[in-house]
C-alpha cells in the first residue's frame, strides 16, 4: 500500500513585505486576556503581552481566514487565557517580516520557511507536525504527458471518495525519498515546468535542486521555463490544463482540486518524487525567553492533544499531531537551503 505523505506547506517569497489582513478586529484576542496571575503557563509569558500567530495561505483562504480565531483559542486555552490572536499575511515573506518587526511572535511555517525565520528573523523552530504518521514528506513531480515521462504503465491508486489517481515508476508504494530520476533525466532544456513559488520547499527548493543535480539546469538561470503558479492546487492545475507539462507540489495536491475536476487523477500521472522533506512546523520569536519558549513548546504540544485544538490545526493545515523540532532533520533543509543553486 502506498504510504501517504502530505504538507500543505508552500514557502512563498514574492515581494509582499506586510501583514495582509486581520483575522480578529483589532484587539480581539482568543482566549481571556486577564488571566490570574497564579496560572503557572500564563505567568511563564510575560516579555509581550499578547501573541500574534502569522498563517499564511497554503491552499484556501476562505479556509485560513474562518479557522484562524479557533486555533488562537486554542493556544490561548492551552496558556490559561494568554491572549492570542491569529493574522493572515499574503505569504511567507509577508510573515518573517512580520516577526522581525515584533508583529507577530510565531509563524507557522514549511522547513525552509523555518529556516529562513532563523536566519532573517532569529526565529527558533519549536515543534513540527505530524501527518499520516510520520513527520516527513515529498515533492511528487507529475505530468500530462505519462507517454514520455513513464517507464512503465500507470497504476491506479484510488483516493478514499474511489477518484482515479494514477502514478508511475513506483511513486505508488515508494517510501518517502527520491524516486523516477531517470524520468526526470529526460526532462529537456525549454521545458516548461509549473512550480509553486520561489520558496516554496517541496514546490520548488527540493525539486529544482533535483534537477540541477541530475541534469545541470540551475534555479532561474533559464534552462527551464519555470512558471510559478502560487499555490500547489494551481500547479496542478496548470499541468491540468495544458499550460505546462510538468509540475510539482506536495503529495498529494490533487486530491485537493479533485472535486471541481473528477478526472484530474487520470490527466495529470504522479512520475516522480523528490524528498524526504521534514514536515512543516512552528517557529517563535527569539524576543522570548527559553523559559518562555518551553512553555510554547508545551502548549502547542497540548493543543494538538486537545479534541478542539486538534480540530483546529487540522482545519487550518491538516495537521494531525505535532512533536518537538527535530533540529537533526532540519539540518537536511539547512543545507538545501544554504546550497540552493549551487552546482
Amino acid at each position: 500500500m502506498r504510504k501517504k505523505t502530505l504538507s500543505t506547506f508552500a514557502l512563498a517569497s514574492v515581494l509582499s513585505l506586510t501583514m495582509a489582513g486581520c483575522v480578529a478586529d483589532e484587539g480581539e484576542t482568543g482566549g481571556e486576556e486577564d488571566a490570574e496571575a497564579g496560572d503557572s503557563e500564563a505567568a511563564a509569558i510575560t516579555s509581550v503581552d499578547e501573541i500574534v500567530i502569522a498563517l499564511v495561505p497554503s491552499n484556501d483562504v476562505d479556509n485560513i481566514v474562518e479557522s484562524a480565531e479557533p486555533l488562537a483559542d486554542a493556544l490561548s486555552d492551552a496558556l490559561e487565557g494568554f491572549p492570542v490572536r491569529a493574522e493572515e499575511t499574503q505569504d511567507y515573506l509577508g510573515a518573517i517580516t512580520a516577526m522581525q518587526t515584533g508583529d507577530a511572535q510565531v509563524v507557522m511555517s514549511g522547513p525552509v520557511g523555518m529556516i529562513q525565520a532563523e536566519e532573517q528573523a532569529d526565529a527558533v523552530p519549536i515543534t513540527q507536525s505530524i501527518r499520516y504518521g510520520s513527520d516527513v514528506y515529498v515533492t511528487q513531480w507529475f505530468t500530462n504527458d505519462p507517454d514520455t515521462y513513464c517507464m512503465d504503465e500507470p497504476v491506479d491508486v484510488p483516493d478514499d471518495e474511489g477518484n482515479t489517481m494514477l502514478f508511475c515508476n513506483g511513486t505508488d508504494e515508494a517510501e518517502p525519498g527520491a524516486v523516477g530520476e531517470e524520468a526526470l533525466e529526460m526532462i529537456e532544456e525549454g521545458t516548461t515546468v509549473s512550480y509553486v513559488d520561489q520558496g516554496s520547499a517541496s514546490g520548488y527548493y527540493y525539486p529544482a535542486t533535483q534537477l540541477n543535480d541530475l541534469l545541470g539546469f540551475a534555479p532561474g538561470e533559464g534552462d527551464i521555463d519555470e512558471q510559478f503558479a502560487g499555490s500547489h492546487d494551481n500547479s496542478v492545475i496548470n499541468v491540468y490544463n495544458d499550460s505546462a507539462t510538468i509540475g510539482t507540489s506536495f503529495d498529494d495536491a490533487r486530491q485537493n482540486v479533485v472535486a471541481e475536476n473528477p478526472d484530474v487523477g487520470e490527466e495529470v500521472v504522479v512520475f516522480a518524487w523528490a524528498g524526504p522533506i521534514p514536515n512543516d512546523g512552528i517557529v517563535v520569536s527569539s524576543e522570548f525567553t527559553e523559559d518562555e519558549q518551553a512553555a510554547l513548546t508545551e502548549a502547542w504540544l497540548a493543543v494538538a492533544e486537545d479534541e478542539d485544538g486538534l480540530a483546529a490545526l487540522d482545519e487550518v493545515y491538516e495537521i494531525e499531531g505535532m512533536v518537538e523540532a527535530d533540529e537533526e532533520a532540519l539540518d537536511g533543509a539547512r543545507q538545501v537551503y544554504n546550497d540552493f543553486g549551487d552546482e
